[in-house]
């Protein structure tokens, strides 16, 4: 017997991996010509703290997605409250926001992190010119942001885990306020 939802599975596992592959590009592109046109190290390390924090965001929103449990979002929505049909939608399809989020998101953010890094350690040798710097801050700067993206990845678990409702709440309505100067691109779609 065919079975539709394998089908729809594998599909959506190709689209993610093209989506992932095409996002990886974009990103690694910009993230490279910004670095290599800022002069400013300053400016580079708060880039990279950013590009850290979209990777722990988008952990806490994917582990949310697959932590909630569906019955408050429908009571929520039933009452009309702001944000819970999108909600709804998110917990529904928890399988393919968490490989979205935690995967695509999280991951890419910690590819791109560690580009940047390597990046910004060139910059750092070059400003100062010591024979065995590029070695140790490679070392050092590799182990704080690790350090930061496990630690940050880890405070949001226990936020996802505790707080997963409120979590995809706060989503949903920022989704739904994106998604409003959009409604005529969609017809028929109620939220």
């Amino acid at each position: 017997m065919y079975n539709y939802k394998n089908r729809d599975r594998i599909r959506w596992i190709i689209v993610i991996s093209l989506w992932t592959f095409f996002l990886a590009v974009a990103l690694s592109f910009i993230a490279h010509y910004f670095l290599n046109e800022l002069q400013s190290i300053a400016i580079s390390f708060l880039i990279l703290l950013l590009v850290v924090m979209a990777g722990i965001l988008f952990d806490l929103i994917g582990t949310s997605a697959a932590a909630a449990k569906i019955a408050p979002l429908n009571a929520k929505a039933a009452r009309k409250v702001n944000g819970a049909k999108w909600g709804v939608k998110l917990v529904k399809n928890a399988e393919k926001v968490a490989t979205f989020c935690n995967d695509v998101g999280g991951d890419i953010s910690g590819i791109i992190s560690g580009t940047m890094v390597t990046v910004i350690v060139i910059k750092l040798v070059m400003a100062f010119s010591h024979q065995q710097a590029e070695f140790y801050l490679g070392i050092l700067l590799t182990a704080v942001i690790a350090a930061l993206t496990v630690g940050g990845k880890a405070w949001g678990k226990i936020i996802a885990i505790n707080y997963s409702t409120e979590v995809i709440l706060i989503v949903g309505l920022i989704l739904t306020k994106l998604h409003q100067p959009f409604r005529w691109f969609k017809k028929g779609d109620s939220v």
